[in-house]
């Protein structure tokens, strides 16, 4: 009996080319979508879930509102982790984690360039599972410049020969390194990577006993079945119990005085949240996370495109109905019950589902490579063959058939045998009300995707354009220079006597991209007022990178060295009250060596050094370059000048290749995530007016078959064939237009959403919407059209004879 269902469904399948072709293409873009989009979310959604008690570790966070200035950061002090593992009873476990910069790697006086170095507690292996597959599996860092090594790092080094017992050399530290385990890689989906790890105990800051500085990322195994809420609620009295005391010596208040105007504490943040919601600030993560918005859209598009999918099938099946009428009347005339044709017209849905599936697998293959490239990922189609995903192909194929076969087969099975031999229907206007809603609802989306795409491009035009208060083009930076040692100072010199180079500042910060990064108490009267972020720069970074300066002087040569002197933004003078006129107003800043004494010789116009996500902050350049190098070019091709800064630096034989960047360059890849995601969001909307299209095109085909008499006797009659085209496509355009009293205000309140998480933003302005309306409508007519004009164009003579 099922063999004789799916031969019957086949035959049918094979009649009705046009409709299956349609069905088909249709059904394979919806789930070739959701196959794509599941797969990145299921590694977005699996970040650190490979630790094996992740549901069990939290990592400490330190938030705090001080003088107005918001302190997200994920560093806490270095004494917090043993103070909450003997303070708090929920706590087994706590390790810590410090990150390392610039670590440059020998071995037998070869060099083997940048390391990801991270400096982590002994017991670094018992909370995070990093199998350690040489060596000493149990203890690797229990002594002093004790490291662990990857596996690649290690292949990299030493080849076949077995590390384990070999010291190796961190340009940056005075002590060798000794190799006692190799650590499989570091998974992908874990939210911080390193290729060599060493023991805290030889790292000095690791003793750091101070409250007030931040410095290691910090992590807690809890208890099973520990509640985290309440563990939190724990925190304000350790806060209180050891901060207070540094507080009145750092700051000379007490903590209770401090929490009157400002807000300052510690917090839990669940290990398996680390990648989707955090927020802190980019100097003190470990590598830039994902974002759980981004999550939920794309699922939502997925959801959608398959939903449009499932609602053409229906759409086109149930349309279809004239054509198979006299067929299910023969059929109950015959003996057929309700129940067998039932089953009949789901295996159709079944069978024209497998096919889309397997079309659909075939075109996530062809397109998975340039969807990693695009979203950063390294999905492999093998993937697929894990068994939850072959369950859930199997699952979404079952569901598919339900949804998208289910109300054509009781709808086609419900015909009146003897109304369906003479093509006599009850309710055509109720099933055309219904279809009419679907492709109302198909249009929501697409319309709604649309203009989502239009805001996103918009803002992205509008990031690209604003003035920032600096000039970006035509400015190259090269980040690594300080490896020349005292030949640094001579590649500058030569650079600057090329005669395609405008400036050249001699500065490792930078407003754009990777940056150096430094922050410091501000004191006036001895009393403190705020951190604030300090640039160490030289007299040509002002005019080098085309600030604009309002008040005072720039730095110079003439003035000597002017430690003691530095230039503010607009919004350092707005904070610390000194108004328009800062000028030779001074304040203090916390050192090492106590408070020193800064005045101020300029302002300069505010000017993002973040990006455009954050409103400006208060900025202090000081005089104190090193580190780097920014170029100005006098033209846009900056070709020659590359080359030539790479003869000057290869003649002086530096260990490292040169390091260099366009700041424009730099610039956009801050908004990469938002770039990436109006791209996608464009391909997605693309697709969903296609499939959308699709299914308008075959209700037409059958609109116009309905009606082909009709058509010949307006003909006859002297209708022309625009008068046709627009009888056939008013309804249609009807139902389109429909569509944007849903779609656009509910994708107007979403996309204001979105906008929020930039503090410079568009405006949603009403073109926007035109536009959206204009090219959903061009398309949906476009489509509506061809048909309608073959059907208008058609030979009347043939459309009036009788059957």
């Amino acid at each position: 009996m099922i063999k004789k269902y799916f031969k019957i469904a086949w035959r049918n399948i094979i009649r009705n080319k046009g409709t299956f072709s349609l069905n088909i293409i249709g059904l394979a873009l919806g789930v070739a979508s959701c196959i794509m989009i599941m797969l990145y979310v299921s590694d977005e959604l699996s970040y650190d879930r490979f630790n094996e008690r992740a549901d069990q570790i939290v990592r400490v966070v330190f938030r705090a509102n001080v003088n107005g200035e918001e302190m997200k950061e994920a560093v806490v002090m270095a004494p917090v982790a043993q103070t909450l593992k003997n303070d708090l009873p929920e706590v087994i476990s706590a390790t810590r984690l410090a990150n390392s910069y610039n670590n440059r790697l020998e071995y037998n006086n070869t060099y083997y360039g940048q390391s990801n170095l991270g400096y982590v507690d002994p017991n670094f292996f018992d909370v995070f599972t990093l199998p350690i597959i040489h060596g000493n599996k149990n203890t690797p860092l229990d002594k002093p410049n004790s490291a662990v090594i990857s596996e690649s790092l290690a292949e990299g080094i030493f080849g076949k020969t077995d590390p384990v017992g070999k010291t190796i050399t961190v340009t940056n530290r005075t002590k060798k390194l000794y190799v006692t385990g190799v650590m499989k890689d570091i998974p992908k989906n874990s939210h911080f990577h390193f290729d060599l790890l060493v023991s805290t105990l030889g790292y000095p800051q690791a003793k750091n006993t101070s409250w007030m500085e931040s410095d290691f990322f910090t992590y807690l195994v809890l208890k099973k079945g520990s509640d985290i809420n309440e563990v939190q609620a724990k925190l304000p009295a350790i806060n209180k119990k050891y901060m207070g005391p540094q507080m009145m010596d750092a700051m000379g208040m007490s903590y209770e005085e401090f929490q009157k105007e400002n807000k300052l504490g510690l917090f839990l943040q669940p290990l398996t949240d680390i990648h989707l919601y955090s927020d802190f600030s980019d100097s003190t993560t470990l590598e830039q996370g994902g974002d759980i918005k981004y999550v939920y859209i794309f699922s939502a598009v997925a959801i959608f495109m398959l939903v449009i999918a499932c609602i053409n099938f229906m759409n086109l099946a149930t349309a279809s109905a004239s054509k198979r009428a006299k067929e299910v009347g023969i059929r109950k005339v015959l003996g057929s019950n309700k129940k067998q044709l039932i089953n009949q017209f789901l295996a159709e849905a079944f069978l024209s589902t497998l096919l889309a599936t397997s079309l659909a697998i075939l075109l996530f293959a062809f397109t998975l490579p340039a969807f990693n490239q695009l979203a950063g990922k390294e999905i492999l189609f093998s993937s697929l063959l894990k068994p939850l995903y072959i369950f859930s192909l199997l699952a979404l194929l079952l569901l598919v058939t339900i949804f998208a076969g289910a109300y054509p087969a009781f709808y086609l099975s419900s015909f009146n045998p003897i109304n369906a031999l003479k093509s006599k229907f009850s309710g055509k206007e109720k099933n055309f009300g219904i279809r009419g809603g679907l492709v109302v609802f198909q249009f929501v989306i697409s319309a709604g995707l649309i203009l989502a795409t239009l805001v996103v491009k918009e803002q992205m035009n509008y990031i690209q354009n604003k003035d920032i208060g600096y000039e970006t083009d035509q400015l190259l930076v090269v980040r690594n220079t300080y490896l020349l040692g005292n030949n640094e100072d001579n590649l500058i010199e030569d650079i600057k006597n090329d005669p395609r180079v405008e400036n050249v500042s001699h500065s490792a910060f930078v407003p754009a991209g990777e940056s150096d990064n430094e922050v410091g108490g501000i004191f006036m009267n001895g009393e403190f007022q705020r951190r604030m972020f300090f640039y160490n720069v030289d007299e040509n970074y002002i005019p080098t990178l085309g600030m604009e300066l309002l008040q005072g002087r720039n730095f110079s040569e003439e003035y000597g060295a002017e430690t003691d002197k530095v230039i503010i933004n607009e919004k350092a003078a707005q904070i610390l009250g000194f108004g328009e006129d800062p000028i030779e107003k001074t304040f203090e800043r916390d050192t090492h060596d106590g408070l020193k004494n800064m005045t101020i010789i300029g302002m300069v116009k505010n000017f993002n050094f973040k990006s455009l996500h954050q409103e400006v902050e208060p900025l202090i350049l000081k005089k104190n370059p090193y580190g780097g190098i920014i170029i100005r070019s006098k033209t846009a091709d900056m070709s020659g000048i590359i080359k030539n800064l790479t003869n000057k630096w290869n003649n002086l034989n530096p260990k490292e290749a040169l390091n260099y960047s366009i700041l424009d360059d730099s610039l956009n890849h801050t908004y990469l995530k938002e770039r990436k995601m109006a791209v996608i969001l464009t391909l997605f909307a693309i697709l969903t007016i296609i499939v959308a299209c699709l299914g308008l095109f075959g209700l037409v085909t059958f609109t116009a078959e309905q009606r082909f008499k009709e058509i010949g006797i307006r003909k006859v009659l002297g209708s022309s064939a625009a008068q046709i085209v627009a009888l056939l496509s008013k309804d249609f355009i009807k139902l389109v237009a429909a569509s944007f009293l849903i779609a656009f205000p509910l994708s107007y309140y979403l996309m204001n959403i979105w906008l929020q998480e930039f503090a410079y933003r568009i405006q949603i302005h009403w073109w926007l919407f035109l536009m959206a309306a204009i090219i959903t409508l061009g398309i949906a007519f476009f489509t509506i059209g061809i048909k309608s004009f073959r059907a208008a164009s058609a030979n009347p003579i043939k459309n009036l004879r009788t059957e």
